[in-house]
């Protein structure tokens, strides 16, 4: 029998929703899964403290090493870190970080088939960098490199001799002078990049986009967990849910946008997708398990990558995250049983 175990920071699994699903998919695929945070393990012993759910408990057991680990969060100190990069060394992860935005980016460029669904991006080293995007696209944006859910994200307009400037929900009308002073604040307190504005809207004008969650299967192939519109408010410009968006339903979504034309356009998701989850993988020493393909549809229905993510989280949907999750977690410690 496989062995599982799931790593986290949190030294109880209680109140650990992933923690629940994956216990219960284990479970029902005949899988031998614990919980264990980083200061359950005993290296010299080669045992680990870790909680098995059993009845509606969890029990604090005294378990061997597992054949893989599903390490489904981020290590907080470094102590935990430590062990985190021991563990690693000796027993196969099934999650591996992508890199930063601008490595993302880097790694799309060399696969040509989705060059160019990219959104041209560069660093901002200084700010005429950011006013000869100005010129060139009139509408910009500029985003932290190691940012997330839309924080730290300004969109920037020029018209005519005016250039306005949206941080949030606030909207100004700034100078030049201004906007150059602005610009050096924010690259002096971290890396900065500017990239174009692309224009992703409903016929309300409200901005949008597609979260679209693919992960390996049991059988290591890619596969799509979970495709939800996300519509941000009319007084932003992006659609994130931290951001004040929501999420939608995808059928519906797509009915009222596209009408007739809304099975091809999740045709044209789900494709895409897939056929770019296999070509971005190819790019990583590391095999990837799961990611969130963030896709916006300009007005001329054409597909924009807006980012690719890292643990994209579930949106509501752990059990069906988890199906895909475990049964991945005992193809991988199959794998190296192979090898």
């Amino acid at each position: 029998m496989v062995t599982v175990g799931m790593l986290h920071y949190r030294k109880h699994p209680h109140e650990i929703k992933k923690a629940y699903t994956c216990a219960s998919v284990a479970k029902m695929e005949g899988i031998d899964f614990y919980f264990f945070s980083p200061g359950g393990v005993r290296f010299e012993e080669k045992i680990i403290h870790g909680y098995q759910y059993e009845n509606g408990n969890w029990l604090l057991k005294e378990m061997a090493f597992p054949d893989v680990i599903y390490n489904a969060a981020n290590m907080k100190t470094l102590s935990q870190k430590k062990i985190y990069w021991e563990l690693k060394k000796i027993i196969p992860f099934t999650s591996h970080p992508i890199g930063n935005k601008l490595k993302v980016y880097r790694r799309i460029k060399k696969i040509p088939e989705f060059a160019h669904y990219l959104i041209p991006t560069e660093v901002i080293k200084d700010p005429s960098g950011v006013f000869r995007a100005l010129e060139q696209f009139n509408k910009i944006i500029i985003k932290p490199l190691s940012g997330s859910q839309g924080k730290g994200l300004i969109f920037i307009e020029r018209n005519g001799d005016q250039i306005d400037l949206l941080e949030g929900s606030h909207r100004k009308t700034v100078s030049e002078t201004e906007l150059h002073s602005k610009i050096e604040t924010v690259i002096n307190e971290k890396a900065y990049l500017v990239q174009p504005y692309i224009l992703s809207k409903t016929k309300d004008g409200f901005p949008f986009d597609f979260r679209i969650h693919v992960q390996k299967n049991g059988s290591g192939d890619w596969g799509i967990t979970l495709i939800y519109p996300r519509i941000g408010s009319d007084d932003r410009i992006i659609s994130n849910v931290s951001s004040g968006g929501y999420i939608g339903k995808l059928e519906s979504f797509l009915d009222k946008e596209y009408g007739l034309e809304s099975y091809d356009i999740q045709r044209i998701l789900e494709q895409f997708s897939i056929r770019f989850s296999q070509k971005f993988d190819g790019l990583y020493n590391n095999r990837l398990d799961e990611l969130g393909i963030d896709i916006g549809i300009d007005e001329n229905k054409k597909p924009w990558i807006f980012e690719v993510n890292w643990r994209p989280g579930y949106v509501y949907r752990e059990l069906d995250a988890a199906m895909n999750t475990i049964p991945y977690a005992a193809y991988l410690a199959n794998q190296k049983k192979i090898r």
